[in-house]
């Protein structure tokens, strides 16, 4: 799992899958392609995390309807550490997720920055989402890492994970219900929520 490459120890992380009946390529392409007009609820959980960095005059992450989610995360400071078509996709970022003023978060650029990068007073954060063959098709996993770079960190990050945590998995349980839709061709509705 390229995941491992990125993060293999780690302070917190949430894991969530589905099956799907289907090929691997044409599921792989079914994530790169969900928009969140596709998940419902989504936006209102990251108005909802955005709304003290809006309050106090910050800039903060806007989701868009249209657009696919991982293009979005990718141009709203996500890197792209590894792509295998058709098995896995991980991408990454570095923050003070915790921080109600939205945090310095360090721009980084590339893998090897992503790797690199040490500073105490941020954490590290990857997700991927893996896919595995299964008898019915293609069975998708999707795992989230958080690595806090210090002590201070990690208290921070702890007591941040407690109050977003239900909303994370929420958020990652519609992308896979998305997928899943996207790929059955059928529209989402959000009735199975």
């Amino acid at each position: 799992m390229q995941l491992d490459r990125f993060l293999p120890v780690y302070d917190f992380h949430e894991v969530h899958s589905v099956g799907v009946a289907s090929s691997p390529g044409r599921v792989f392409e079914a994530i790169k392609e969900v928009t969140p007009a596709e998940m419902p609820f989504v936006g209102f959980l990251f108005a909802l995390r955005a709304l003290p960095a809006r309050l106090l005059g910050r800039d903060s992450l806007r989701v868009g309807e249209g657009r696919p989610i991982l293009d979005q995360a990718l141009s709203g400071g996500f890197v792209l550490l590894a792509e295998d078509p058709g098995r896995e996709i991980v991408l990454g970022t570095i923050g003070q997720f915790w921080s109600i003023r939205g945090g310095p978060s360090p721009v980084i650029n590339s893998v090897e920055e992503f790797v690199a990068f040490k500073q105490p007073g941020f954490a590290k954060a990857a997700m991927n989402f893996l896919l595995m063959a299964v008898p019915a098709g293609v069975q998708v996993r999707t795992e989230t890492r958080i690595l806090a770079l210090d002590t201070q960190s990690r208290k921070k990050f702890a007591r941040y994970w407690r109050l977003i945590y239900p909303g994370s998995a929420l958020i990652r349980r519609m992308w896979l219900r998305a997928i899943e839709r996207r790929v059955q061709g059928v529209a989402g509705t959000g009735d199975d929520e």
